[in-house]
């Protein structure tokens, strides 16, 4: 009960702060989304279920308080398939993104060198795959939107403006799809290691109000290859 609670304040807390980083970009005329954030430190300290919540509730309450059309709720797919990746990450790169502990007392300064090469590695493998998938997912809905309502073309914001640079004699899910890519390598490299910094905050201020295992490390387990898993 104590996880689903902290999952669920961690879920709406995220959710929240995604809306108010994309809306001061949005005022301040940043040319960035920036609200997956924490959906990515979500999903780092919590968990993919918990991940997942945060990426709908953003999309949701965020069109549901900013209306301006019925699409704008497909894109709940972009914020799911965000917590997912980092998931999927988290699966592949255990010892990188879930802050495990080294298995001596002290390290070698050659050796935390080495764990923070890999962890810039694979934060920036990371960001490319968010970017990718983004760009991918974010293009087929928008073609797929203006194919069924032709007067949403050119109200896509950044992949508006950048539209007619990719759009010579190309077919429109490219156009979509390319358009993104130059934003989102941008936006994701910002989301993955902007998100992995909150996680590593928040899971230090978990640490520093319990002695037993935080959330994350109480989750994971030393599996029959010498590698770790989830529960």
């Amino acid at each position: 009960m104590r996880r689903k609670v902290l999952g669920l304040f961690l879920s709406i807390t995220g959710a929240v702060l995604n809306i108010a980083i994309n809306r001061f970009c949005f005022a301040a005329g940043i040319p960035l989304f920036l609200d997956t954030i924490l959906t990515v430190s979500v999903t780092l300290v919590a968990g993919l279920f918990w991940g997942i919540l945060c990426g709908m509730l953003t999309n949701i309450v965020h069109h549901s308080i900013w209306f301006w059309g019925w699409d704008a709720y497909l894109f709940t797919i972009c914020n799911i398939a965000t917590a997912y990746i980092t998931w999927l990450f988290m699966r592949a790169f255990p010892r990188e993104l879930q802050f495990l502990k080294p298995s001596r007392p002290v390290m070698l300064k050659s050796s935390r060198l080495n764990m923070a090469i890999g962890r810039i590695v694979v934060l920036m493998l990371l960001s490319f795959a968010l970017c990718l998938a983004m760009s991918i997912l974010g293009g087929l809905l928008a073609a797929l939107i203006i194919a069924l309502e032709p007067s949403r073309l050119g109200l896509w914001g950044v992949s508006a403006l950048l539209s007619d640079t990719f759009g010579y004699g190309l077919p429109r899910i490219l156009v979509e799809i390319l358009s993104r890519i130059p934003v989102n390598i941008i936006d994701r490299l910002i989301v993955a290691f902007g998100g992995y910094g909150i996680a590593r905050a928040i899971n230090a201020l978990l640490a520093a109000y319990s002695r037993t295992p935080t959330a994350m490390e109480g989750r994971i387990k030393p599996g029959s290859t010498g590698h770790y898993s989830l529960d």
